[in-house]
């Protein structure tokens, strides 16, 4: 056989910045990252901002147009772009449409900076429309969720839905930088800033049994909003993601997908409550179901798994639902195990739990013992299974 062959690598830097307040004059954080970046000819920046933001912060953009004023490293572009946020923005191709009709209308190039401000979906929105133009203008996101502050927001994905799919469109394309304002998380509705806990638990299991320790012992504080709690929370989270972005497939190019542990029925489930469920509701029910599933398989003990559902209670979240449950093998959610598998484009991949802390990959979920499993935690949720019963 007669060819040619070639490899290279390409080496991504991005840093991800804790701040408060990123738009007060006196901070300059966001000031000196465009400082530092520089390059030849005249640079500029696209805000898109998520309504639901400018609707709670309506100062918003007078801030963002006042400290470009005064910090003038890169050309602010007047004209803002605020859309709708939550997962029904990636639903809506007219939305992408818009952004890039404004990049081609401003002449946003590879050299300027088109930065989203909202929740992950907007992130998620934002980053495709850059990663696609001009093959690939610079991206900054400002993360205003908690689910997005350690989770979706500094990962290197990007996406929209088609076809009735969750992030069906994509791209792997790491942001310029992350700016995470704790600020912006003071005005979250309790739900919203709940939400993203799951995601912390979720890595935690998978990855870290440390620090599912210590968010049992600060769960109280969590639930209570306390700023100090939920910060250290959004670095370790974030830490541990960035950790697993450095490792040896980092844009997804197997089928092994660890970071969607709970996952596979989240993202269907979303779909079926057509987005009713939040995001990190949907997979703090997903944990609930794979995590007994692991115990049902006599991975987990039942001590092990009752932390996990008391832990994921004691925080506020709904361990099942209607559309998560499992009832038959008609079951509308089984459907999520067959479309996890297309995204991937390889064979079913899932991560359960051989200990806290200790996710193990397995290629095939039974589907009695998922019904068996989403009956468990339904008789949890009900305070009809403790561990004296299982004892006894």
């Amino acid at each position: 056989m007669n060819y040619l062959q070639q490899s290279f690598s390409v080496k991504f830097d991005y840093n991800i910045y804790f701040t408060a307040s990123l738009f007060d004059l006196e901070n300059s954080v966001f000031a000196d990252f465009f400082k530092e970046s520089q390059g030849e000819g005249l640079q500029k920046i696209y805000f898109v901002i998520d309504e639901g933001v400018a609707n709670t912060h309506p100062d918003l953009v007078d801030h963002i147009q006042a400290y470009f004023n005064r910090y003038q490293h890169v050309k602010l572009i007047p004209d803002f772009l605020t859309i709708p946020g939550g997962e029904a923005s990636k639903n809506d191709a007219t939305l992408f449409e818009q952004i890039v009709n404004a990049v081609d209308f401003h002449g946003i190039d590879r050299h300027s900076y088109l930065a989203a401000i909202g929740g992950g979906a907007v992130l998620d929105l934002v980053g495709y429309a850059a990663a696609v133009s001009h093959r690939g203008i610079k991206h900054i996101r400002i993360p205003t969720t908690v689910l997005s502050q350690n989770d979706s927001g500094i990962g290197v994905k990007n996406g929209i839905n088609y076809k009735g799919k969750k992030n069906f469109l994509g791209t792997f394309a790491p942001p310029a930088a992350v700016f995470n304002d704790e600020r912006f998380l003071e005005t979250l509705s309790d739900r919203d800033y709940r939400s993203g806990i799951s995601e912390a638990i979720k890595v935690a299991l998978i990855k870290d049994p440390d620090f599912f320790y210590w968010i049992e012992t600060q769960a109280h504080a969590l639930a209570s909003r306390e700023a100090d709690s939920m910060n250290e929370l959004i670095k370790r989270c974030a830490k541990l993601h960035l950790d697993h972005i450095a490792g040896a497939d980092p844009f997804e190019t197997g089928s092994a997908r660890p970071l969607d542990f709970g996952h596979w029925s989240a993202h269907k489930q979303e779909q079926l409550s057509n987005f009713s469920v939040l995001h990190g509701e949907a997979v703090a029910m997903g944990i609930a179901l794979d995590s007994t599933y692991s115990f049902l398989t006599g991975r987990l003990t039942a001590p092990q798994l009752h932390r996990i559902l008391n832990l994921l209670i004691k925080l506020g979240f709904a361990v099942t639902d209607s559309f998560i449950q499992i009832d038959d093998l008609q079951s509308p959610i089984l459907t999520g195990l067959k479309e996890f598998q297309e995204h991937l484009g390889g064979r079913l991949t899932i991560t359960l739990l051989d200990d806290l802390g200790k996710g193990k990959e397995v290629h095939e979920m039974d589907h009695q013992l998922l019904i068996e499993a989403s009956k468990y935690v339904k008789d949890f949720a009900n305070n009809k299974i403790s561990l004296n019963t299982i004892n006894s």
